[in-house]
């Protein structure tokens, strides 16, 4: 998909990147990414990659704003409060990028259109709070063999993870099951929120442009307590139930 003078403009300093340039942002043009939840996470993960030039975005997130959202969840304002999440998370993104599509889904994940929701994009970016949400995008993803940056958060930290299908583990190598103890709702700075959001749209970017090497088989772990960073290696479980060897 040919670039305009205007998209030219407005992308010049990523164009300079080495290994991008204008190949890479008629990629980003031309694809279409998933954002599950567009929270304190996953909200700042689809306002970069509305910023970076993908061209088609699809949100998915149930209800609608809340007080407790505004400390972190940054494409909510005060005069969307009590309004749908997904149609604020739209409105500020066109009014960022209005040359992308946007499309909006009212929903969160679930076992009924979890297929549906993947077979949508090119790529999954997920930004769950819930275990059984993450699984199934997983699931999904792995079926449709698409690829998916899984993200995540929890005080102080952040991990990124890449799934490649038929590659690299999937997230249900590491999490055969939802850990008991997980809940919704946990301690968290928006500032930690974002960090993560933005190492997994970069992910996102590289994946879609065929820039550098993605986290495929290894997840990045960070500690903002320390600021230390360090990437564990993954490996396929010939067991698991998802991308497993029948």
């Amino acid at each position: 998909m040919p670039l305009s003078d205007e998209e030219r403009a407005v992308y010049e300093w990523q164009l300079w990147v080495r290994g991008f340039g204008e190949a890479g942002q008629e990629r980003l043009k031309g694809a279409s990414v998933l954002v599950s939840r567009v929270g304190g996470l996953g909200g700042l993960v689809a306002y970069q990659l509305a910023a970076a030039g993908v061209g088609k975005l699809v949100l998915a997130h149930a209800g609608n704003v809340k007080p407790s959202d505004l400390n972190r969840q940054l494409l909510m304002t005060h005069e969307s409060l009590g309004s749908s999440r997904v149609e604020s998370a739209r409105r500020r993104l066109l009014e960022l990028n209005p040359r992308q599509v946007v499309e909006t889904v009212a929903e969160n994940v679930c076992e009924e259109n979890a297929a549906r929701l993947v077979g949508a994009a090119d790529l999954v970016v997920d930004c769950a709070p819930l275990f059984e949400e993450r699984l199934l995008l997983n699931r999904e993803a792995v079926r449709q063999r698409k690829p998916l940056v899984d993200c995540a958060m929890y005080e102080l930290e952040v991990h990124v993870l890449t799934v490649l299908p038929g590659q690299s583990a999937c997230l249900s190598c590491l999490y055969p099951e939802k850990p008991p103890a997980w809940k919704r709702e946990f301690p968290v700075f928006g500032a930690v929120a974002g960090t993560a959001a933005c190492l997994g749209a970069v992910e996102a970017i590289k994946l879609l442009s065929g820039l550098g090497e993605p986290l495929a088989g290894k997840m990045l772990i960070g500690d903002l307590r320390d600021m230390t960073f360090r990437t564990v290696k993954l490996r396929r479980r010939p067991e698991c139930s998802v991308c497993g060897q029948p």
